[in-house]
């Protein structure tokens, strides 16, 4: 998947989530989302700050001493402050730009649009379809790139397979689900381990309930 077709997936996968975030009620904005303390708000907000300019980033970084993950949540709460017509119009106004954050690729957007519009949809019962090739080239991302997700070094012993394309990884006890679900399973998530099956399903899971 070369740059201009991960942007084009990038676009309308942002376009379609703005559509959904129109369609929330006042109730599903403050509901718990699939990201631990994160409200569906939270996260609507966080996706806004993909344009998060390096000075920006800088002031965030120090005002979180240092800690990446601390700087992510509390952007992402102050943005949230804002009225919930923004979010939508905010993504909205992304759609063409090419611009990212400071020192990350064309795959960090992606990844976020995808696995955030689960962490929005799937708390709300909402069916919401995922771009197979798309999930497949997000999950490789994850899986090559160490820092934030850690993917292989959590997943050490399982050999990962997708059923509904060519997608493998890792090496050990075989475990097997849809591109969707092997996504969210990389990304930390355990919303998806049903959807998995396979001789080494069951030690999975409980990797992530010890």
């Amino acid at each position: 998947m070369d740059t201009d077709e991960v942007w084009r997936i990038v676009d309308a996968e942002r376009s379609r989530l703005a559509d959904l975030l129109d369609d929330l009620t006042a109730d599903e904005w403050g509901r718990p989302s699939l990201c631990t303390d994160w409200t569906i708000r939270d996260v609507a907000a966080h996706l806004t700050l993909a344009h998060m300019g390096p000075g920006v980033a800088a002031v965030a970084m120090l005002r979180a001493r240092g800690s990446f993950n601390r700087m992510i949540h509390d952007t992402a709460v102050r943005k949230a402050r804002l009225p919930v017509q923004h979010f939508p119009q905010d993504l909205r106004a992304m759609i063409g730009s090419r611009k990212t954050a400071p020192v990350i690729t064309v795959y960090e957007p992606l990844i976020d649009v995808l696995c955030h519009g689960q962490d929005i949809a799937r708390p709300l019962g909402r069916a919401y379809a995922m771009p197979v090739d798309a999930a497949a080239a997000a999950a490789l991302r994850i899986w090559d790139q160490p820092f934030p997700f850690w993917a292989r070094r959590r997943l050490t012993g399982f050999e990962l397979v997708a059923t509904d394309t060519a997608w493998r990884v890792g090496a050990g006890r075989h475990v097997e689900g849809p591109m969707s679900a092997l996504l969210l399973l990389v990304s930390g998530r355990s919303a998806a381990l049903a959807e998995l099956s396979g001789p080494g399903a069951p030690a999975l899971a409980a990797t992530f309930t010890s």
